[in-house]
């Protein structure tokens, strides 16, 4: 059996892998096995993170709904279910913006439901 020399192959692999671990700190950007390592539990966090961030944007919006609800002597809960009643479909995300950027066309949505 011949061979097989791996120099162009396994330095590529490393410069890839060294290079996801560029920014982060002592060994674990410059040494390979300790960087390989840090870079697959990187992964790993930003693949869990992607699938939070839904999670908190969603949070995010409700807060900002129920803030917004609150002068006008309702609680977010009423505020969706008197929505629905009113077979009003908008999401969170765009009642939320609605909200914040534009008050006169959510207190006259709240004048509607109620």
């Amino acid at each position: 059996m011949t061979r097989v020399k791996r120099g162009s192959v396994a330095r590529k692999r490393r410069k890839q892998i060294l290079k996801l671990a560029k920014g982060f700190k002592g060994s674990h950007s410059s040494l390979f096995r300790t960087a390989k390592q840090q870079v697959l539990k990187a992964l790993k966090y930003s693949y869990i993170n992607r699938k939070d961030k839904k999670h908190n944007y969603r949070s995010l919006w409700i807060m900002r709904i129920n803030a917004a609800v609150r002068p006008f002597n309702l609680t977010y809960s009423q505020f969706i279910k008197s929505l629905k009643m009113a077979k009003i479909a908008l999401n969170r995300k765009m009642l939320s913006q609605i909200a914040i950027v534009d008050a006169n066309t959510f207190r006259l949505l709240i004048n509607n439901i109620t």
